[in-house]
């Protein structure tokens, strides 16, 4: 009996308001107590210079030096416990969700890719400790590889940090602009929107990824 092996299949997964509930409101609220700023003030010093883009990006060599340029936008102490802690309280897991990544690891590699800087990567596995078994150390950000979504380079440098092709490979998110950058390279992606059933979007893709055995 001879069968055709199934191809090597590559899951990538958002995080935010895919796998995990981000609650912007909540974060934002912890910052301005941490740092004093006002919400516009602290949107102006951070989000709106560039810098947290910039970060997602990779321009920021590790956490400590993300922390560090936080730490100096602000004009205050901010240590990274106290950081932490307030990003952790925007995020609630989404267990539908993280069952699709169950399903997926079944059938290839899974790996987060999220827009987020070197500190976020640090502490992922706290924020969401459901991730770190189904990922393992693929629980990577859009840091890492020196490119951000939905520029088309980061999915580039992620298909060839994994070995893979974008015929063979998924990738879940919530923002249609991030769809098309991995659409524009050949990634079959999805659109997660409430009512998604990210699990379905899975099993469809294996189905038509993995031929039948051939006998």
């Amino acid at each position: 009996m001879n069968e055709t092996p199934a191809p090597r299949l590559l899951f990538l997964f958002d995080m935010d308001d895919v796998l995990v509930r981000y609650d912007g409101k909540t974060r934002m609220a912890g910052l301005t107590d941490l740092t004093g700023h006002e919400l516009d003030e602290l949107r102006r010093r951070w989000w709106l210079s560039g810098n947290e883009s910039r970060a997602e990006a990779g321009h920021f060599p590790d956490g400590d030096a993300y922390l560090a340029a936080f730490a100096a936008a602000m004009e205050c102490e901010v240590p990274e416990t106290e950081w932490a802690r307030i990003r952790g309280s925007a995020m609630t897991e989404l267990p539908q969700r993280i069952e699709a990544v169950r399903i997926a690891s079944e059938h290839g590699r899974v790996a987060l890719l999220t827009n987020n800087g070197p500190l976020a990567g640090r502490w992922i596995h706290r924020w969401a400790p459901s991730l770190p078994p189904l990922f393992g150390e693929h629980l990577d950000t859009s840091s890492n590889f020196g490119a951000r979504k939905p520029d088309p380079e980061v999915f580039r440098r992620a298909l060839a940090h994994h070995g893979a092709r974008a015929e063979d490979t998924f990738f879940a998110d919530d923002m249609p602009e991030n769809i098309e950058g991995a659409r524009s390279v050949g990634i079959s992606a999805v659109l997660v929107e409430h009512d998604t059933d990210l699990r379905e979007a899975v099993r469809a893709f294996v189905a038509r990824s993995v031929p039948s055995h051939v006998h």
